[in-house]
């Protein structure tokens, strides 16, 4: 059985794999799905000091605290940076990485810069908790694709601002030979048409040796798709 570390992507929390954690946890794998500082239950704990190397700081230490090696690390969206910081700085923790409709980073990206025209519009958004300043643009459910409404109203209650530092550090990254000698995976989701154009090298590689899927699945796959996403994860695992 496989060890599964889920991480959440923007404005959700862990509740988001509720359903996809249960459907692994039934085929008796071990499953983590730990919340970001600052966000869903531990939002109050949101702060000007919550940034990208906090948010891998966290998943650092869930794999420390539970003791978890020979893990299967998926990132959600955003979390594609945070799982490929945690990846750079415990390899040795690592078994596999996914990246769930995320892309693998190169030293020195950040969101806000990769994907400038959106996140300019999405911190026009902005606002301050606790003297940080957080981003969450109304009805973001429907850009994660959601089309169900009572998935809609479960989302519209649990989603939280995101700090605004996390989405515009860039990443840096210590040993990157490391981390390609680690197998990764891409599960891809609607328009990947637009995405193939500005992939790199490396995903090209991925998806001619079998190492990418492509989903007929909304953004939010583990809300929307759990049995698919969970299919697809021990899928993963048995290669």
């Amino acid at each position: 059985m496989a060890t599964f570390v889920l991480v959440h992507g923007p404005r959700h929390g862990g509740w988001a794999y509720k359903r996809v954690r249960r459907l692994l946890e039934a085929d008796g794998h071990e499953v983590h799905t730990p919340t970001l500082t600052g966000l869903a239950e531990r939002a109050h704990l949101v702060s000007p000091a919550v940034d990208l190397d906090h948010h891998i700081d966290d998943v650092v230490r869930e794999l420390h605290y539970w003791d978890l090696h020979d893990v299967i690390l998926a990132g959600h969206t955003y979390l594609g940076l945070v799982v490929t910081g945690v990846a750079d700085r415990v390899p040795e923790r690592i078994a596999k990485l996914v990246y769930l409709d995320a892309a693998r980073p190169d030293d020195g990206d950040s969101l806000a810069v990769v994907g400038k025209t959106f996140f300019d519009e999405v911190r026009a958004t902005s606002t301050f908790v606790n003297g940080a300043e957080v981003v969450m643009p109304p009805e973001m459910e429907h850009f994660h694709g959601v089309v169900d409404p009572a998935d809609q109203a479960w989302m519209r209650e649990r989603l939280t601002p995101h700090p605004w530092r996390c989405l515009e550090q860039p990443i840096r990254l210590r040993d990157e030979a490391a981390l390609e000698a680690i197998p990764t995976f891409y599960v891809e989701c609607t328009n990947l048409d637009a995405k193939r154009a500005r992939r790199p090298e490396r995903w090209q590689r991925a998806e001619a040796e079998g190492r990418v899927w492509v989903l007929d699945a909304s953004h939010d796959l583990m809300i929307s798709h759990p049995e698919l996403t969970a299919e697809v994860l021990e899928e993963i695992a048995t290669r």
